[in-house]
């Protein structure tokens, strides 16, 4: 049986890696995805909005985005927020819609990338540590007021190693396979 608090831990540990995943869909690579807008801000209606509630994102070509806002009057807003969300990017407004062109990464840039992707990581591989830190504290707890003895104690803390070292293996899978996915020229 696997105790709540090791349920606990694998459950936050499931939640840094989703985040590391998302933060990992906003790194550019050399081709378009809807995700590198993910963290775009428009001014809308008074306040500052995620891009993603304010208008549908589309790759029809792979080196193209089309940003087609929902309400026509937030046009220059959406473009003026792509232009300055710091990407490199440079929209172009036709119409309703805005057309933005990927330009190819140079290898300096490519390189860049990679670090922010290796900070990322490591920023996720502190967040599960803490996660099994935290749950590492309660065995320890539950054993000293009674709860579990020292075998159970034992078995919970070598499950918990094992999953840890399970999320930071999955972790350094996805950045693997996100660095390969940045340096493809």
């Amino acid at each position: 049986m696997v105790s709540p608090t090791l349920k606990e831990a694998s459950h936050q540990m499931d939640l840094n890696l989703e985040a590391i995943s998302r933060e990992f869909l906003g790194v550019r690579t050399g081709k378009a995805s809807p995700g590198l807008l993910d963290t775009v801000q428009v001014d809308a209606y008074g306040s500052k909005m995620p891009l993603k509630q304010t208008a549908t994102v589309t790759t029809p070509e792979p080196q193209m985005l089309v940003v087609q806002p929902w309400d026509t009057n937030l046009v220059n807003s959406v473009a003026k927020a792509i232009q300055s969300a710091d990407l490199g990017l440079n929209p172009s407004v036709d119409g309703h819609i805005i057309r933005v062109s990927i330009p190819p990464l140079t290898e300096e840039r490519r390189r860049e990338m990679v670090k922010v992707l290796h900070r990322m990581a490591e920023e996720g591989r502190v967040a599960v540590r803490h996660a099994r830190h935290k749950a590492k504290s309660e065995i320890e707890r539950q054993k000293k007021d009674g709860d579990i003895g020292e075998d159970q104690m034992r078995r919970d803390l070598d499950k918990l190693q094992g999953l840890t070292d399970g999320h930071i293996a999955k972790l350094d899978v996805m950045l693997e396979r996100k660095e390969k996915e940045v340096l493809a020229v």
